[in-house]
């Protein structure tokens, strides 16, 4: 069985694997090391959870050891999608290398351009970057790639996604033609492999596992969920949820609850708050130290239940992860691989659930062709029937996700038999209606009609057919005060 000791690492790195308790390195460790060691390009993919930053983080200390860097050019550049995935090849960095004189830097959002301008200035050896902080720095002036020897895209399919390409490509032509390059990834879709072949120069091609397998140490399960009314479906859906994770009882120490959009991370973390469950946020859109705290805190068992996008889903290594719970079917298949592997890591046992609505239904289908198999299908835990009752809280936490609805009342029904008098009368305001009449009253004598000082008719003379609907019921528009009427003219003297 091959061991550490037998891949050529330096004595201080493997002092350092030692301390951290590894004797045994994973088959991507074993298979991407040596070649990485002689200076060759490399291509590794394996599932997620199998140890590929050491893959990388080991070698690249070792080659780094010999050497300084320089003022603003740094000698290695690691590229990570995420702001979470870059701190933790950091913390493995530091893990690794506490034997040698290496200095490292972390460029991502959401912390001081002046702390990190600092650094660079020194001189680091391993540079730890998201595209877009790494290319901010770079054109202010700050940064210069020319002296970068080794590089490394971690999660390459997710880096080299169409919004990643451009900035990729930059950053590639900002290095020298003569660097080293690493590729590692847990999914490699042959369109996307093709795009690294521009980046690669004959690579050594490092594949473990067929692409896109989940571990076999992972009992996943879908359950197939309807709601009894569209308009109800999230306060239903965040009900089972919650059935399903009774239901695990004490075997769900802790749980990564994986959601599409950033809106329903938020809502779902507020209803499981609500009703007693430790849960908290996590996406893009929150500040990094927020994003770090809630990570932490994940990490050193102060909080049971993580809710998470994807940012959460590349890399991620909180090794005693007991559960994952999909509360969306993730719209790309390969997510679906990422997501599941945050749970039975270095070789634990791990359980995957995830709830199906019927329009995600293709989505499904999409993940069972990707991972060559039919997921198990769950029973409902709240009974035969998926109506869930929930509450007059739950229904109001809704009311951000559910459209109000549009009134119908525009106008008069075509059914609506109800006199058109009698309609005026409702419209008509209290304090300027007629009192009811008795029916055995007569009716009121016609008045007699007003004649202008112009010997003209009144506004009411000419036609007398409302006199004898009793007494009129003045309304806006209906009458016309008497002084509009007069006239004017002198009067000569008689």
């Amino acid at each position: 069985m091959t061991k550490f000791s037998d891949l050529n690492l330096n004595p201080k790195v493997l002092k350092a694997i030692e301390e951290a308790g590894y004797e045994t390195p994973t088959p991507i460790q074993a298979g991407a090391i040596p070649p990485a060691l002689l200076g060759r390009d490399v291509l590794g993919i394996a599932q997620t959870g199998t140890g590929k930053t050491a893959s990388f983080t080991l070698p690249m200390i070792t080659m780094l050891a010999r050497g300084r860097a320089r003022a603003r050019m740094p000698r290695s550049l690691v590229l990570c999608p995420t702001r979470e995935l870059a701190a933790q090849v950091a913390e493995n960095f530091d893990t690794y290398s506490k034997h040698l004189k290496l200095t490292k830097a972390l460029l991502i959002g959401g912390v001081s351009f002046n702390e990190q301008d600092k650094l660079i200035d020194k001189g680091v050896d391993v540079l730890i970057a998201t595209p877009g902080r790494l290319l901010d720095h770079f054109e202010r002036g700050k940064l210069l790639l020319t002296g970068v020897q080794i590089m490394v895209v971690d999660e390459a399919d997710r880096m080299l996604d169409m919004g990643f390409i451009p900035d990729i490509e930059r950053i590639f032509s900002l290095t020298p033609f003569t660097r080293q390059t690493l590729f590692f990834s847990a999914t490699m879709a042959p369109e996307i492999e093709r795009i690294t072949n521009t980046f690669l120069s004959a690579p050594e091609r490092v594949e473990v596992a067929r692409q896109a397998t989940t571990g076999e140490n992972i009992t996943q399960g879908v359950l197939m969920f309807k709601a009894s009314r569209k308009d109800r479906e999230g306060t239903e859906k965040r009900q089972m949820l919650r059935a399903l994770i009774d239901a695990e009882g004490e075997k769900c120490t802790n749980a990564i609850i994986f959601c599409n959009r950033k809106t329903d991370v938020d809502v779902v973390a507020k209803s499981l708050k609500k009703y007693g469950y430790d849960a908290a946020p996590i996406h893009g859109d929150l500040d990094q130290s927020q994003r770090t705290r809630t990570l932490d805190g994940f990490r050193e068992g102060s909080l049971r239940f993580l809710c998470a996008s994807d940012v959460a889903a590349r890399g991620l290594d909180v090794p005693a992860v007991s559960h994952v719970f999909n509360y969306d079917v993730p719209s790309h298949a390969e997510d679906y691989v990422h997501r599941i592997g945050r749970t039975g890591r270095a070789g634990r046992d791990g359980k995957a659930i995830m709830i199906c609505v019927p329009r995600d239904e293709r989505n499904l289908s999409d993940i069972e062709r990707l991972v060559q198999r039919e997921i198990p299908r769950l029973e409902n835990p709240l009974g035969a029937s998926n109506e869930a009752t929930g509450d007059a809280d739950e229904q109001a936490d809704t009311a951000r996700d559910e459209k109000p609805r549009r009134s119908r009342s525009r106008g008069r029904k075509k059914d609506d038999a109800r006199p058109k008098a009698e309609a005026e009368a409702e419209t008509t305001p209290k304090s300027i209606e007629a009192p009811a009449e008795p029916r055995d009253e007569k009716p009121a004598e016609p008045q007699p009609r007003r004649e202008s000082s112009r010997g003209g008719k009144g506004r009411s003379g000419g036609n007398d057919r409302n006199n004898d609907r009793g007494p009129k019921v003045m309304g806006l528009g209906d009458h016309t005060p008497e002084f509009i009427g007069l006239s004017f003219k002198e009067r000569s003297d008689d």
